[in-house]
């Protein structure tokens, strides 16, 4: 019986792999008809793509497009593909035939405009791009034109009109963004000497967000170019509150105040403290520079030594040997000298501030992100600092 069940099985292969071979030949067919249905423009585009030749690449293309309608979606892809490569000349070509063609729906016209916006955008053509993007209001393409609105408002620093836009959509901005608006209104407001107006864009950022370590800052500099350096001091201290690693921004305004109000001891017992409970490079930089002045290089030494012993850093190491530098015998201030600039070859690298989205380094500090657009995505500490809390 079993003998019998498995001769059954084998008769049961060659019936399967006929059912195979004839499904396979009708997929074939169907291939092939569809390979015969496209017109040769569309083979040529992709022989002159592969070969390097965009341009003739895009008139093939194109001659597809005015036999047949379906292949609207080939245009995008290539739009598409050009935008992402740079080749942003290109990508405009492919959506404005799109738009040109009368015989075209005007789904896919609107579409092929939103995606010339885009091109426009990426190109930096930013009043074409707003033109596009505002004309896509009441349609589906609304939502993402908005946010690519609000991007150029940022770029070109059109505060009023990005919160207008925040107002108008709430979720195209977090609160903490539109708190970051007003601050760049506040800013610009501040350096022309406009305190009044300055004064209200921060009492409305501080009202989007409590936490707006920028806000405070912003207080602290109106009330000093008002000559209230105690006032000023005051909403400094705020952003211990708020978040205490951006008070190494704020150290050298806070001893300046100190100074000026003859309270320089004062301020260097809190800048120290500062430094021993949140440990920073920026902040070392400071306090290293008063102890210096104030008390001489063995202090200095002594400061720089501890500190490097709580926190190992290059930077801190290449700290402690300026500090060494004025104590060590002659006979050997060459060799300190020459460890140094071997440190500091290493160091330039890490003395950088970095973005904790997207990686993107740079010299100086920034409130956005110029890579990402991301607010306050810099932490206020160098790139080792930043490595070593990995």
């Amino acid at each position: 019986m079993n003998d019998l069940f498995e001769y059954w099985q084998l008769l049961l292969i060659p019936v399967f792999f006929g059912l195979g071979w004839a499904a396979a030949r009708v997929d074939m067919r169907q291939v092939v008809h569809e390979s015969r249905a496209l017109p040769r423009s569309y083979f040529q585009g992709l022989n002159f793509l592969l070969n390097e030749q965009p341009d003739k690449a895009i008139d093939s293309f194109l001659e597809v497009a005015k036999v047949d309608s379906q292949t609207v979606e080939l245009h995008f892809a290539l739009g598409n593909l050009f935008r992402r490569r740079g080749e942003t000349e290109r990508a405009i070509r492919m959506h404005q035939n799109l738009i040109d063609r009368i015989d075209l729906d005007e789904g896919v016209r609107l579409h092929a405009l939103a995606e010339l916006g885009q091109d426009y955008l990426k190109a930096g053509l930013l009043d074409r791009a707003e033109e596009i993007f505002n004309k896509m209001s009441g349609t589906a393409f609304e939502a993402d034109a908005k946010h690519n609105l609000l991007e150029i408002y940022q770029v070109e620093k059109e505060g009023h009109k990005a919160i207008d836009l925040s107002n108008e959509l709430p979720d195209v901005a977090s609160q903490q963004q539109i708190a970051e608006f007003y601050c760049e209104l506040a800013a610009n407001e501040i350096l022309r000497s406009r305190p009044d107006s300055a004064r209200g864009y921060l009492e409305s950022a501080m009202q989007q967000n409590r936490k707006c370590v920028r806000a405070s800052l912003l207080h602290g500099d109106l009330h000093l170019q008002e000559g209230k350096p105690q006032e000023a001091i005051e909403s400094w201290l705020r952003i211990e509150q708020q978040d205490p690693s951006y008070l190494a921004l704020v150290a050298q305004r806070l001893l300046d105040c100190y100074r000026k109000l003859e309270r320089r001891d004062e301020g260097i017992a809190l800048l120290s403290g500062y430094l021993e409970r949140y440990p920073s490079l920026d902040l070392l930089d400071v306090v290293y520079q008063l102890v210096l002045e104030g008390e001489g290089n063995e202090a200095a030494y002594r400061l720089v030594r501890g500190e490097l012993q709580r926190n190992p850093t290059l930077l801190g190491l290449e700290k402690l040997m300026s500090a060494r530098l004025p104590l060590v015998e002659p006979d050997v201030r060459s060799d300190v000298e020459l460890a140094k600039s071997i440190i500091q070859g290493y160091t330039k690298r890490l003395s950088r501030y970095r973005c904790d989205n997207c990686g993107f380094k740079a010299r100086q500090f920034y409130w956005r992100c110029p890579a990402c657009g991301g607010w306050e995505t810099y932490p206020p500490r160098r790139s080792e600092e930043f490595d070593q809390t990995l």
